[in-house]
């Protein structure tokens, strides 16, 4: 018989307020894995101060829902220039710290949030790149990711605006937990989330801006975005962590038929199973629960990285095995 079912002798020994102790501590301990993310998915407009007022009413909005890490989508301030070649955007990119991450650290500390901002940094003249910055819960400055994979293709002339990454893959110790911060075209590479994972980061979050080209909607629209969720699904099940992916939504023409982004934010367990997804076509705060606790069933009985043949992969830093 448990303790539930003792004589009343016993209840007088206080044994039902024991259990009740021990039940909460370890309630309390369950709570204390879990962590509360915040993916902002937004419509975002040619004017950079509406997009930052925007942002902060959403940043608002998910600590209210009790969110500890919010992450705001790829180049959120602005519309997503890099359709087009045009020297004279380079006017919107901005100075790390400035006045806008001046703005951010006051919210992250009002609210006692941690905060990835995706912003087009001005490092100096001729010099820019596009950079996520992670504020710790006090509203201090963690550090910046610089994006390491640029692409180049129609509509997404980002070469021209952006210079590679000179930080390397590190991942940030925030108040609730190690995180890796990628950025979008970094989604598609898996030796970037693998870097991460193996200095210990829990999840991995990818501020994004995807979306299709309206003439090729109807015939890739559907594998393209697949295409899109599996990949970062399989570094969530290859790793063993959550992988958290914010888009923007709306439709922006800057030339030609533009891009129609696709939203679609996710998150996906370390299983590869999509925990929450948002909308296509709206705004929203997507509110996720993670339990870091699963990382430790789900790496004991998938041990990828225990299997690693770390002694037979040199020639991974090659371009090319000839």
């Amino acid at each position: 018989m448990g303790v539930w079912f003792c004589p009343p002798s016993n209840a007088a020994r206080g044994w039902p307020a024991q259990v009740a102790r021990m039940i909460s501590m370890v309630e309390t301990r369950n709570a204390a894995t879990k962590v509360r993310i915040a993916l902002v998915q937004m419509a975002s407009t040619s004017n950079p101060e509406e997009n930052l007022d925007k942002a902060v009413r959403f940043l608002h909005e998910a600590a209210r829902l009790g969110s500890q890490i919010v992450c705001l989508q790829e180049l959120f301030r602005s519309l997503y220039f890099c359709q087009v070649e045009d020297a004279s955007l380079f006017d919107l990119a901005e100075s790390i710290p400035g006045p806008t991450t001046e703005r951010l650290e006051g919210v992250a500390r009002q609210h006692g949030i941690v905060l990835i901002a995706s912003l087009f940094e001005r490092r100096d003249a001729g010099v820019y790149h596009n950079t996520a910055v992670v504020f710790d819960a006090d509203g201090s400055i963690l550090g910046t990711y610089r994006k390491m994979h640029i692409p180049d293709d129609p509509l997404y002339y980002e070469k021209f605006y952006f210079t590679p990454g000179d930080q390397g893959f590190r991942p940030f110790n925030t108040r609730f937990g190690k995180i890796g911060v990628l950025v979008c075209w970094d989604q598609w590479f898996p030796e970037a989330a693998r870097l991460m994972a193996l200095q210990g980061a829990r999840i991995i979050f990818y501020p994004t801006a995807i979306g299709w080209h309206p003439a090729e909607k109807s015939r890739y629209g559907n594998i393209h975005q697949q295409a899109w969720q599996t990949i970062q699904r399989a570094h969530a099940i290859a790793n063993g962590i959550y992988v958290a992916a914010v888009n923007r939504v709306g439709h922006e023409v800057l030339v030609g038929q533009g891009i129609e982004f696709w939203g679609s934010s996710f998150v996906a367990d370390p299983l590869g199973v999509i925990v929450k997804e948002a909308s296509a076509d709206q705004e929203e705060v997507l509110v996720v629960d993670c339990d870091m606790s699963s990382l430790e069933d789900v790496r004991r009985n998938w041990p990828f990285l225990r299997d690693r043949r770390i002694d037979s992969y040199d020639s991974i830093s090659r371009r090319w095995i000839d």
